[in-house]
């Protein structure tokens, strides 16, 4: 599933320009001309990325962006300031503010889908398409292919998904709320224990491969993707 990236423009032109740039680069794209309606699509589903003007007709972008940034749910969210306050204290001020970017007008769509790359490569590395090397194991999303020391792994794309994701950050461990939300998305209601059912069928189809061990659970707390062989855990 392509990243998602919300443009947030009231100037028709300007966010046919992004949308169209955005599209072209295999993104899937939503749209918003005010802050108010970035809100409610915020609030709908979390986009993968936002590029935000700042001057917006009902609130500035930027008291929008810290809003964002002092929200649990969307403190992590990547941002992109795409406006044309160019200026060294309006910069400054977009980035303290939160922004993971600051893009001014005019640009370049090259340049920009350029920094969009860069940003999602950073803040969110298992929505790219670089293929994912940790150890012995290896995952091209542009082709959905999974090995582990040369030996192919067959996953479904449910189990494709949680692997990639774990595996863009090896060891860090994630309760099985965030990985619902990262993986299926927060706007899907299911329930936790699904989590559960999809790390056994990839443990499952890890086990061919003699990779198995790689997904370990930690008591109390979730799922982490291990660097290197170890003996299975959970």
């Amino acid at each position: 599933m392509p990243a998602s990236i919300l443009v947030v423009e009231d100037e028709p032109a300007i966010q046919e320009l992004v949308s169209y740039a955005c599209g072209e680069s295999g993104y899937e794209v939503r749209r918003a001309d005010s802050a108010g309606a970035a809100q409610a699509a915020i609030g709908d589903r979390l986009p993968d990325l936002v590029i935000l003007d700042w001057m917006l007709p009902d609130r500035a972008g930027i008291d929008l962006l810290r809003g964002l940034r002092a929200d649990a749910r969307t403190r992590e969210l990547p941002v992109i300031m795409l406006t044309a306050k160019g200026a060294e204290g309006d910069r400054v001020a977009g980035l303290d503010a939160g922004a993971d970017d600051y893009v001014v007008k005019p640009f370049s769509p090259r340049e920009l889908m350029s920094r969009v790359r860069a940003v999602i490569r950073r803040r969110a590395p298992d929505k790219g398409d670089e293929p994912i090397v940790c150890g012995g194991l290896a995952i091209d999303p542009a082709r959905h292919a999974v090995t582990f020391d040369g030996r192919p792994v067959q996953l479904g794309l449910a189990e494709f998904k949680l692997l990639r994701f774990l595996a863009a950050q090896p060891e860090r461990v994630f309760t099985r709320r965030q990985l619902l939300d990262s993986v299926w998305g927060d706007h899907v209601f299911i329930e936790e224990r699904t989590v559960d059912v999809h790390v056994l069928r990839l443990r499952k189809a890890l086990a061919a491969a003699g990779a198995q061990h790689l997904v370990q659970t930690v008591r109390g707390l979730g799922y982490r993707l291990a660097r290197a062989a170890g003996a299975a855990a959970g």
